[in-house]
């Protein structure tokens, strides 16, 4: 079955305001912390990309791009972003001092894209669950890398801000989030846009506040509520009290009595596979084109 084009309950102009939001002075500390837990995945990983694409770097992570460069010193890097002056500021932030021996003989940073086909990773933290037209944004992904080349992402899981959730909704008050994707949804995206061998796993991660007003400064550097039918107007001081009592009853005694609130994150890999040629009931091949096929090791699809 085919995955929805866009998460359920998204609003896509609201999504569109969120991507060229101005993200702040630095980059929000949750998606640091689950980069830091992507790279972890990539020991597992052998190629070691001349090339690579990071997609949207200051709300990725400016400490994940500093870190991924040590990792592939030589790799030329790609700063992609809707928003051209943060991945300039991002691509400063990322270069050494201009004193420094590595900003002329460290990797080569650009801004946009590569030529299609010519990354062999692309890396996109904490992004796709904002995203209006994720197959949109994953065809892109694997237009851009090269066979063989391959996409790290991770994203927010279904389960996440279960706790506020079930507040908002014993309040009777329209849904703080909008509603997530499955991980195994993310697996049949990447299908359909033509990478091979996804893996998908997920992890938990609880957080905890002493109060109200630094869990809420947190969700507001984090994102916004994109919900199709959330709140409509303004709210006054006096929805803002009632907020921070119904906040209050995700203290938890365990936890100090501080105030608890789940994330699950979802953290994806896929390759680009080699081009398969499709065939009909009747299909005719070149000779030029089959030396190409014999040479590259491409198969022939049976998908009619």
């Amino acid at each position: 079955m085919s995955a929805p084009e866009r998460p359920p309950s998204l609003d896509p102009v609201a999504a569109a305001r969120w991507s060229v939001h101005p993200v702040g002075k630095a980059s929000p500390w949750l998606h640091e912390e689950v980069a830091s837990r992507m790279q972890e995945r990539l020991d597992f990983i052998k190629l070691q990309p001349e090339r690579w694409v990071h997609w949207e770097p200051w709300r990725g992570g400016l400490q994940a791009q500093r870190a991924l460069q040590k990792r592939y010193p030589k790799a030329e890097v790609w700063l992609t972003s809707e928003q051209p002056a943060e991945a300039m500021t991002a691509r400063e932030v990322a270069q050494a001092r201009w004193w420094q021996a590595e900003r002329w003989l460290g990797p080569r940073i650009a801004l946009g894209l590569p030529p299609a086909g010519q990354a062999q990773m692309l890396w996109a933290n904490m992004l796709l669950h904002t995203c209006a037209q994720p197959q949109q944004i994953l065809k892109i992904w694997h237009n851009t890398l090269a066979v063989d080349g391959f996409l790290m992402f991770s994203c927010l899981g279904p389960d996440s801000l279960r706790e506020l959730r079930e507040a908002y909704a014993r309040q009777g008050w329209p849904a703080p989030a909008h509603e997530f994707t499955d991980m195994h949804d993310w697996g049949d995206m990447l299908v359909e846009a033509g990478f091979a061998e996804p893996v998908m796993d997920m992890e938990r991660i609880t957080l905890t506040y002493e109060t109200p007003e630094r869990l809420l400064a947190d969700l507001r550097a984090w994102g916004r509520n994109l919900h199709v039918q959330r709140f409509a107007g303004l709210r006054g001081r006096r929805w803002r009290a009632q907020l921070d009592q119904v906040l209050m009853a995700l203290a938890r005694p365990e936890e100090g009595g501080r105030l608890s609130l789940s994330f699950e994150i979802v953290y994806g890999h896929a390759l680009k596979p080699q081009p398969r040629a499709a065939v009909s009931a009747q299909t005719e091949i070149g000779l030029d084109q089959m030396r190409q096929m014999l040479r590259s090791g491409s198969r022939i699809s049976d998908k009619v």
